[in-house]
This record gives C-alpha cells, sequence and structure tokens, in this order.
C-alpha cells in the first residue's frame, strides 16, 4: 500500500495497481476568505480518469469537490458519502456547495450509513463515526488493501466512538487525524464558540492510542488560519509528536505530493 497527502485533509491510496482518495478537493474558492495568502495549489490526484472510488468524510467544501471527483474517477466508480444534512439555510450553508456541484456531474453517488462495509476492486471500506464541529453529517472511513489497514477522520471532534472503532478493527497501521483544532467566529454560526471545532493535537494523539494505531499523520492543519474568523491553535505538528511519544506512537508529517508506503 502507497500513500500521499494530497493537501488540507486529502489522502490518495494505492494499492494493487488501484487507486482510492478520500477528501480529495481542487477548487479553493470556497476557502479563500479563510485561506492563508502564501497558500500553493493543492496537488492533484495520479491516477486521473481511472481512480477506483472515493470516499467523502463530510460535504463541507474544503473536503468535498465532486467536479474534481469527476475528472479523476473512472466511468462508474462510486462515491461513499454521508446523507445531506437537514435544517434552514443557516444549517446548510457550509454543505450546499458540493450539494450544488453533485447535481451538475455524472458521478454514481452512493449515501451510506454508520458501520457499512463495501468492496471494490482491491479495497474492503467500513464507514465509522465521526463528529463534526459545526454539526453536519460526518464519517471516518477505514479502508483495508494488502493486509493493513488505514483510518481517515476527516475533521472531527474528539468523542466516545473510539472504543468502539478500537474493539470492531483492533488495529491500525496508519492514522490520519486533524490537529489544527481551529477556534471559529462564522456569520452564520452566532453567536459563535470558544471551543475548538477538531481535535487538537493531543487529542489526536490519544484518539491514535486508543484505537491502536501504529503511526498517526497529522491532517488538516497549514492552509486555512484568519484572524478573527478561523484561527488555528498554536504549533500543531510539536504537540502531536510532544504526545504521541508519551504513548509511543509514531508522529510523521509528509509534505502535500510526497508518497509513503506500508510494507
Amino acid at each position: 500500500m502507497r500513500l500521499r497527502r494530497l493537501g488540507w485533509a486529502g489522502v490518495e491510496i494505492e494499492c494493487d495497481g488501484e487507486t482510492l482518495v478520500i477528501d480529495y478537493v481542487q477548487d479553493k474558492s470556497p476557502m479563500a476568505p479563510l485561506l492563508r495568502s502564501s497558500e500553493e495549489p493543492f496537488p492533484a490526484a495520479s491516477n486521473r480518469g481511472n481512480a477506483t472510488a472515493a470516499l467523502l468524510t463530510h460535504l463541507h467544501a474544503d473536503h468535498a469537490d465532486p467536479d474534481a471527483l469527476a475528472d479523476i474517477l473512472r466511468e462508474g466508480a462510486p462515491v461513499f458519502r454521508p446523507e445531506p444534512a437537514t435544517g434552514d439555510k443557516d444549517d446548510l450553508k457550509m454543505t450546499s456547495i458540493a450539494e450544488l456541484k453533485f447535481t451538475r456531474n455524472n458521478l454514481a453517488v452512493e449515501i451510506v450509513g454508520i458501520w457499512e462495509e463495501h468492496q471494490v476492486g482491491p479495497f474492503q471500506i467500513f464507514s465509522a463515526p465521526a463528529v463534526d464541529g459545526f454539526g453536519d453529517p460526518q464519517y471516518s472511513w477505514i479502508v483495508e488493501c494488502g493486509g493493513r489497514r488505514i483510518i481517515h477522520a476527516g475533521d472531527t471532534l474528539f468523542h466516545g466512538f473510539w472504543w468502539r472503532i478500537a474493539h470492531r478493527f483492533r488495529h491500525f497501521n496508519v492514522a490520519f487525524l486533524p490537529i489544527n483544532a481551529p477556534v471559529c467566529d462564522l456569520p452564520h454560526l452566532q453567536p459563535p464558540s470558544p471551543l475548538e471545532a477538531t481535535l487538537t493535537p493531543e487529542e489526536a494523539a490519544i484518539a491514535a492510542y486508543i484505537i491502536h494505531a501504529e503511526a498517526v499523520v497529522p491532517i488538516h492543519y497549514a492552509s486555512l488560519n484568519k484572524a478573527g474568523a478561523y484561527v488555528e491553535t498554536l504549533h500543531p505538528v510539536e504537540r502531536l509528536q510532544s504526545k504521541s511519544r508519551e504513548f509511543q506512537i509514531r508522529a510523521t508529517t509528509w509534505e502535500p505530493g510526497t508518497w509513503f508506503e506500508l510494507e
């Protein structure tokens, strides 16, 4: 199994000649108000027009880009996603862009439930619980191939499902976990909360420990940070590495676009 980060929360997995992407995004315009000024384009997936499947942890525009998926997926390749958000206009604000893009792309979308299992090519795929910081439906995804197993947790908060995930799967070679713990003040979410909207670095290390992960690769940090609106926690990578050492877990950072292998 080969893997690489594709920027922000995007991950590409290659196994037995097939590829799968999780939270693959190319269109950064919906994120423009929150992007760091020096931000470079996100790396593109490698198997353009022939990817086997796509997984979406949730439908926020920094995790879901149906136009980009239409460009990389082979015809008929499944896109597994959570159910649509419900509520009034403000409740749908963070998922509406992705939902609109789905209506204009001929993608093989499958809305799945929690704890479902799917086999696509060489990939065995499981949906698992996650908790979104803004109340929208969100999953974690577990992917097995070639005797290796990874988990990708989108931008989840800390929650009590980690133990159930551990009971079902026992062990992970790599956990892709968010670490930027932003405090947000967004117009449609008022009054604002002073609490973090994703895992803190320390919580990510604890989650990795609970689910018996050999290593944690941080995602969801460094790209977005805007004073007064979306403020990332300080020194997230260094704090993750420090806390992970307490549990004898490797915390390895990879630059977006860099492949690494699970032997």
